[in-house]
C-alpha cells in the first residue's frame, strides 16, 4: 500500500512538473528573444562598444536624458530570473534518483544567478534611476549601469557565469532522444565557450564589457533554442507520464 501511494504521489508531481515545465520552457524561450532584442537594440552610451558620437564619460551620471529608454531591456532580464529556477526546479522533479545530485546542483546555481540578477537589475530601478532624476548623484557612479567598471557590469557577469554553471551540471541529466541530446551538448558547450572567452578576453586584457556581452549572447542563445526544445521534451513526457531522461 505504502509502495502504491507513493507511486501515485510520484506520478501527481511529474504531471504536474511537467505541465509547469513545458509553460516555463516555452516562457524562457519567448522571455529570452524578448530581452536579446530589446538589449540589442539598445545603444551602448560608454565602453569599449559605444559607438555613438557623445558617448557618456566618467562619472557615468550625465544620463537622466536617456531613463527610461535605456532602461526598458532590464525588464524581460528580471522576469527570466524566475521563470529560470522554475524550469530547474521542474527539470529536477525529473531528474533520476541517480542523478538527483546533478539536478540539484544544477537548480541551486540557477537560484544563485537569479539573486544576483534580480538584486542588479532592481537596483537599477529602484536607487540608480531616481537618483539620477532627482540629481542625487553623490557615490552613484561605482552602481550605474553606465560604469564599465562598475558594480552593474560585474554582478551582471558573475550572475550569467552561474547560469552558465547551471547549464554544466543539467547537461548529464539528458541522455534520451535527438531533443534531448541536442540540449545536452548546448548546456555543456555553453559553459565550455564562457570558461574560452572569458580566459581568452582575460589574456587579451580586454574590458569585462566584452565578456559580459559575450556571455550575455552564449546564454539567450542556449536559452532560445534549449527552451524550445524542452517545451517538446516535456510535452512528451505529459502525454506519456514518463520521465525526461
Amino acid at each position: 500500500m505504502d509502495q502504491l501511494t507513493h507511486a501515485e504521489t510520484t506520478g501527481s508531481v511529474r504531471k504536474t512538473a511537467s505541465r509547469l515545465g513545458l509553460w516555463s520552457a516555452v516562457l524562457t524561450a519567448a522571455c529570452a528573444a524578448v530581452f536579446s532584442a530589446i538589449a540589442i537594440a539598445t545603444p551602448a552610451r560608454s565602453g569599449p562598444f559605444c559607438a555613438t558620437w557623445g558617448c557618456v564619460a566618467y562619472p557615468y551620471t550625465d544620463v537622466a536624458q536617456f531613463i527610461p529608454g535605456d532602461y526598458f531591456w532590464l525588464v524581460p532580464g528580471i522576469l527570466l530570473a524566475p521563470i529560470f529556477v522554475v524550469l530547474f526546479a521542474c527539470i529536477h522533479s525529473f531528474a533520476p534518483e541517480g542523478k538527483k545530485l546533478f539536478s540539484q546542483i544544477a537548480l541551486s546555481f540557477a537560484v544563485v544567478y537569479a539573486v544576483i540578477i534580480i538584486v542588479d537589475y532592481f537596483v537599477q530601478f529602484a536607487v540608480v534611476m531616481p537618483s539620477l532624476q532627482s540629481g542625487e548623484i553623490d557615490g552613484l557612479s561605482l552602481f550605474t549601469q553606465y560604469n564599465p567598471h562598475g558594480f552593474f557590469i560585474a554582478g551582471e557577469t558573475l550572475g550569467y557565469l552561474m547560469m552558465s554553471v547551471a547549464f554544466l551540471f543539467a547537461a548529464p541529466l539528458f541522455t534520451g532522444g535527438r531533443a534531448e541530446r541536442v540540449i545536452r551538448g548546448l548546456f555543456a558547450l555553453s559553459f565550455a565557450l564562457a570558461v574560452v572567452s572569458f580566459v581568452g578576453l582575460w589574456l587579451l586584457k580586454n574590458d569585462l564589457v566584452a565578456f559580459e556581452v559575450t556571455v550575455l549572447m552564449i546564454n539567450w542563445i542556449v536559452l532560445i533554442i534549449s527552451g524550445a526544445l524542452l517545451s517538446v521534451v516535456f510535452r512528451q513526457a505529459a502525454r506519456h507520464g514518463g520521465a525526461i531522461t
